[in-house]
């Protein structure tokens, strides 16, 4: 029978485990704390709580701390290497030597008002290489025929079907838009296969995007604005969706169109190649992110990376993989700044871009709008 303990002393066993002496914490040790609603804040002054806030907040804090350093580094930042280039070493080409910014994401953002936001981005030539997938591509340029809307996740799709309505999530497309689109495009691959015979142009998925953008005349396309500042689109999947649809439908009336997706790898990878450093902003996954990981990984890994997305790692995908799992293939340098935010892209990019480059687009805005008042 075991004996009660009516002493009035602690067990000695529980009192160690319970109050076991713990080291001292660094002086530099950041200190937990959330934003101080007594206080009027601004939007900047929230997401500034946010890196001291713990969890996913956290995360969104660093994220926006790595954006603004690719957003601000400068060659001129760096030493001038002992076998550095003749052309690199004047010191005007090394102040406009900026880091190369990837901007990757899937269709569904396109198809949000994600888009908005990353027509932002290139219309003020602020990132420098896309990869998207085929549909990020096409919904772009249906927006510009007709409009999506906002609707439920709930609803039904064999009602919806019914009605000739495709959902994305809580987003409505009318299957006439894919109509207009049809309409729209067939004629341009028309004039694209009469220029490949006459001409011998070598289509490739993203000298057709920027035709496409050229086309569209605009200014609320992304592509539209790829086009006009020469940025670089990259579609390795374009027959993955409306625009393969489109052109399966050509093949048939008007035969022969060829989209040749080799001939863009060297132009892709030449783009982290040359790069003398290179930022990765990833939202989602599958193959854009890989895509731009595997480019990278011919210059030994990208100086700073940014992933957006919900996956887990659990199941070895590529989406859900951390940057850690990307420094192992030589994809992202082991000194690299990097970080993965797990969180839906419309509810933080917004955030992100809101704290580094429309900040630094107004602000830039104003100094030189001051300037002149004064001069």
């Amino acid at each position: 029978m075991a004996q009660s303990n009516d002493s009035n002393e602690r067990p000695a066993g529980a009192e160690a485990a319970v109050l076991l002496q713990s080291v001292e914490m660094p002086e530099d040790a950041v200190l937990i704390q959330g934003p101080d609603f007594n206080k009027k804040l601004s939007l900047s002054d929230l997401m500034a709580s946010y890196r001291t806030m713990g969890f996913q907040a956290s995360g969104l804090g660093e994220a926006i701390d790595i954006v603004e350093q690719m957003r601000r580094w400068r060659l001129s930042d760096e030493p001038i290497a002992e076998d550095e280039q003749e052309d690199y070493k004047d010191p005007k080409v090394r102040e406009q030597t900026k880091c190369k910014i990837f901007l990757g994401y899937t269709s569904n953002l396109v198809s949000s008002g994600v888009r908005e936001v990353i027509r932002f981005l290139v219309q003020h030539k602020m990132v420098d290489v896309i990869v998207a997938t085929a549909g990020g591509i096409e919904e772009d340029f249906i927006k510009c025929l007709a409009p999506t809307y906002l609707g439920d996740f709930n609803l039904r799709g064999s009602d919806l079907r019914k009605q000739g309505l495709n959902r994305i999530g809580n987003l409505l497309v009318p299957n006439n838009n894919y109509c207009k689109f049809e309409d729209w495009i067939t004629p341009i691959l028309d004039k694209m296969l009469e220029e490949q015979k006459t001409k011998n142009v070598i289509w490739t998925p993203s000298s057709m995007i920027r035709r496409l953008g050229e086309e569209i005349n605009d200014e609320s396309s992304i592509y539209y604005w790829c086009a006009k500042n020469d940025i670089p689109v990259f579609c390795p999947a374009i027959t993955d969706g409306s625009l393969g649809d489109m052109i399966y439908f050509h093949s048939f009336r008007n035969p022969g169109l060829i989209v040749d997706i080799a001939a863009d790898i060297r132009n892709m990878n030449s783009q982290a190649v040359f790069a003398k450093k290179t930022g990765m902003i990833i939202l989602g996954g599958g193959l854009i992110k890989h895509h731009i990981c595997n480019a990278n990984l011919m210059r030994n890994g990208a100086d700073y990376a940014v992933y957006i997305n919900t996956a887990q790692e659990f199941d070895g995908s590529d989406a859900g993989a951390r940057p850690d799992e990307a420094v192992s293939w030589g994809k992202i340098r082991a000194d690299s700044k990097s970080v993965k935010v797990y969180a839906e892209a419309s509810l933080v990019f917004p955030l992100i871009v809101s704290e580094t480059f429309a900040k630094g687009y107004h602000q830039e805005k104003e100094s030189s709008s001051s300037s002149s008042s004064s001069s």
